[in-house]
């Protein structure tokens, strides 16, 4: 007899992602998830916007087996080293202006003058702190570039409250002269590092090496429940194909970008365009590729061996292409269909 679960009725599908630019921020925005599961009766929520009795920790645990995340690795590595059975159905590569700041007159013109410094390392207490990981996994890609570890800097411990601003406490730390530098990424980052009077030492952007980009957002994974991928295959390739078409909503409506990310974000107008000179060309396309899934390995194994994660994650194992190869070839079709031309008879 079998002992396995019965299916679960599906009437909700949950989607979360970072305050960051993902598709699915643009396909949320533009009102296409709800649109496209409405005549299945299906209600389509932000984890964000839950409201009572949501737990809003599942952006980090993914124990809501009908949540699509589109987040930092960090979690989603953490989530399933700890046995969530959770699947890898895309990955993006979106820079963010990630940067090494800092205080106005203590110039660092390279990685190799790093070495010897005080560097940030924030400290939250909350499940995963992916914020401590940001900072090491940043040092870390900027010392490689000059032949360097994490072996040649002070590492300096900045407590920092769960629900902190970002990046306050670090930057109070350089203010205050208590470290030397200090990692930081994204909009709200070139705001706050504005308010504090740090400065730019060392451009991770500038680099063309990916692998010292590797980071909690690059590649940003997109995952769902064993369970929902199991007994809802078509739900999860339709919402993929949404996804697709808002990341080329994106690309062809540069205008639009801006306003959007700044939603997302939070931040205002100079953090947006400070962090995200590429809105022009936008580009958060889905891909399961085999780079990035190596980039991703590569996470894997610092994250591991830094402590992060309390088994193994064989990534290429966690992957699943079929879902997002079905929504391309879904989102073909559409395009398509779209483009037959309506047969015109002549009354002549």
């Amino acid at each position: 007899m079998s002992t396995s679960a019965p299916p679960e009725t599906l009437d909700t599908l949950w989607f979360t992602r970072c305050p960051v630019p993902t598709a699915t921020g643009i396909a949320a925005d533009r009102g296409w998830l709800t649109a496209e599961f409405a005549a299945d009766g299906l209600a389509v929520r932000s984890l964000q916007d839950g409201g009572p009795g949501i737990r809003r920790d599942s952006h980090y645990t993914h124990s809501l087996t009908g949540l699509f995340r589109e987040g930092g690795n960090v979690p989603a590595l953490w989530a399933r080293a700890g046995g969530e059975p959770t699947r890898l159905i895309g990955l993006t590569w979106i820079e963010e202006r990630q940067a090494i700041l800092v205080r106005r007159g203590h110039d660092v013109a390279d990685p190799a003058q790093l070495a010897g410094r005080r560097i940030a390392v924030p400290r939250r207490r909350i499940a995963i702190d992916f914020w401590r990981a940001m900072a090491l996994a940043g040092f870390a890609g900027v010392l490689a570039a000059a032949g360097r570890t994490l072996a040649d800097v002070i590492r300096v411990d900045i407590d920092a409250a769960a629900g902190a601003d970002q990046w306050v406490a670090e930057l109070e730390a350089l203010r205050d002269g208590r470290v030397d530098a200090v990692y930081v990424k994204g909009a709200l980052a070139v705001e706050a590092a504005a308010r504090y009077d740090a400065v730019t030492a060392i451009d991770l952007d500038a680099f063309p090496d990916k692998h010292i980009r590797i980071n909690n957002g690059t590649p940003r994974p997109v995952t769902v429940h064993q369970r929902l991928l199991d007994e809802h295959p078509e739900i999860v390739t339709r919402f993929l194909a949404v996804l697709l078409e808002a990341a080329d909503w994106a690309a062809a409506n540069p205008a639009d970008v801006p306003r959007i990310l700044a939603a997302e974000t939070g931040a205002g107008a100079a953090g947006v365009a400070g962090a995200y000179a590429w809105t022009d060309h936008a580009d958060l396309r889905l891909e399961l590729s085999g780079q990035r899934l190596d980039l991703l390995a590569r996470q894997e194994r610092f994250l591991r061996g830094h402590g992060f994660l309390a088994a193994p994650v064989d990534v290429a194992a966690w992957s699943d292409p079929r879902p997002l190869a079905a929504a391309a070839a879904l989102v073909s079709a559409r395009a398509g269909r779209r483009s037959v031309p309506t047969e015109v008879r002549s009354t002549r």
